[in-house]
């Protein structure tokens, strides 16, 4: 049987070197845990080829949502602040959650802290669930010696995000209901009912009124076409999301319109820069120098324009120049949060007014959406009903005419 060479640690991190048989490396690695040795290195005696360490690769279980991070976050910082070791933390959190994806990362994130790694270094390996703010504020909490306050923070910062994300797909819940019935309703109307009706004007050889004709006509094309303006309506949207998406120039219009619409573009400005303002705070606070903070915080934003333009007041600020002058160069970060940054700048406590900004731009977007919506519902009743009143009144209008001509 094969000799391995180790190293390896103990439950209090003491390292240990030495030597035992096993059939293969795994195998070897396996006996060391059931003796409660948590292997760094495990190679064959005789100078074998050093194996990567050992990957379990994620299962194909549903994806990570938010919730479930800032959950387990919440509960990580809980465990650690009550004292618990690490890796026994990771290890109940591993037990406890239901979703297999996110059991399979903490089982490697576990496994990789076992070996040696940090914390941060382990999670820095799932970027599609850790984000750099994320593995950023744990590596400063690493080197000040508080994690579980800055795990406690990012479940803050987590659950805060979702309950703004919560607020706007509510009220955009009864809108979107009411187009999509809408839009059924009609759709049966002039499919189903108008060409039973149409019959009854064609026996009668008469002539009709124009919105009449109108409603025919276009009740036979939809009819007829119907499938390849659904058709066509995916592919303009399947064009347009990989006009957005895999391309510079469509990703830079789009974000460019959203920012410049009407009404919708101070919103998403005002967005774009809370989120910067909140994540920019937070790091700052827990000691992340100012260079890397923006860097992460950019891609907070959402919006190539914006992320650009911190991006060059970074260029600035490692010039020499202040942080409120550096961003207020583009024009696009409002007056008044520049103006905030400076004062923060010179008393001294610029996390305090970035944390400020977040506040005031989150509850004005908030206010704003709740205005719009509340403009929203009324226009779109009046809107459907002017569409139906217009379908009655064109099959009202012949009948009239006929009823005229009885007489």
């Amino acid at each position: 049987m094969p000799v391995y060479e180790y190293i390896a640690r103990d439950k209090d991190g003491t390292r240990i070197e030495g030597t035992l048989e096993a059939a293969s490396t795994e195998a070897a690695r396996q006996r060391l845990r059931d003796s409660r040795i948590f292997p760094v290195d495990c190679r064959e005696a005789a100078g074998g080829p050093r194996e990567a360490p050992h990957r379990k690769t994620p299962s194909f279980g549903r994806p990570v949502s938010a919730g479930e991070l800032s959950v387990t976050t919440r509960h990580l910082a809980t465990l650690l602040a009550a004292g618990m070791p690490l890796v026994q933390a990771l290890n109940v959190l591993e037990a406890q959650t239901e979703n297999q994806s996110l059991q399979d990362v903490l089982s490697q994130i576990r496994r990789n802290v076992v070996e040696g790694g940090s914390l941060s270094g382990s999670l820095s390996q799932f970027p599609r669930i850790f984000s750099p703010f994320y593995v950023s504020m744990v590596r400063a909490g690493e080197a000040s010696g508080t994690v579980p306050v800055v795990l406690e923070q990012l479940a803050d910062h987590g659950e805060k995000q979702q309950e703004f994300s919560r607020k706007i797909r509510a009220a955009l819940a009864y809108p979107v209901l009411m187009f999509l019935f809408g839009t059924l309703i009609l759709f049966f109307l002039i499919t189903s009912v108008i060409p039973g009706i149409t019959d009854v004007f064609d026996d009668m050889h008469q002539s009709l009124p124009a919105v009449t004709s109108l409603l025919i006509s276009f009740s036979s094309l939809l009819r007829r076409t119907w499938w390849l303006i659904l058709i066509g309506a995916a592919a303009a949207v399947m064009a347009c999301r990989f006009a957005v998406t895999r391309t510079e120039g469509g990703r830079r219009l789009w974000n460019q319109a959203l920012l410049q619409a009407p009404f919708f573009g101070r919103m998403n400005r005002k967005m774009a820069v809370a989120r910067f303002a909140s994540t920019l705070g937070t790091l700052v606070q827990h000691g992340v120098p100012l260079l890397t903070a923006l860097e992460i915080s950019r891609h907070i934003t959402r919006n190539l324009l914006i992320a650009e333009a911190i991006e060059l007041a970074g260029r600035d600020i490692k010039e020499g120049q202040g942080v409120a002058p550096a961003l207020s160069r583009s024009g696009l970060f409002p007056r008044m949060a520049t103006e905030m940054i400076a004062i923060g700048e010179q008393s001294g406590k610029l996390e305090e007014m970035l944390y400020r900004i977040s506040d005031s731009y989150e509850k004005e977007t908030a206010s704003a959406i709740a205005f719009f919506m509340s403009l929203l519902e009324p226009v779109m009743i009046l809107i459907m009903g002017l569409l139906v009143g217009f379908v009655v009144i064109s099959v009202l209008l012949p009948i009239f005419e006929m009823n005229q001509l009885v007489k």
